[in-house]
């Protein structure tokens, strides 16, 4: 498959930074990745990973979370759980 088409994005150069050093360990040129995405894409007729608006509980702990409200922490997966009585 002849590579004819250029792509210009503009994205955060934290993200771009951190995704590159990800796909460096795996391997994979930015380049590569997004004709890996696309492909993915056009073979299943839509994004490769689901898409979905958080409901109401979801989205109430996440703005709690960012607002730092509510946190509990934990040396371990294990000890967060004992401590949330789980």
């Amino acid at each position: 498959m002849s590579k004819t088409t250029m792509i210009t994005a503009r994205v955060d150069p934290k993200l771009k930074r951190a995704t590159e050093k990800v796909l460096k360990e795996l391997g994979l040129t930015t380049s590569q990745a997004i004709t890996l995405y696309f492909s993915q894409i056009s073979l299943r007729k839509g994004l490769p990973f689901a898409i979905a608006m958080p409901n109401t509980e979801t989205a109430q702990a996440i703005e709690s979370a960012l607002a730092g409200i509510d946190l509990h922490e934990a040396e371990s997966v294990d000890a967060l759980f004992t401590k949330l009585g789980a």
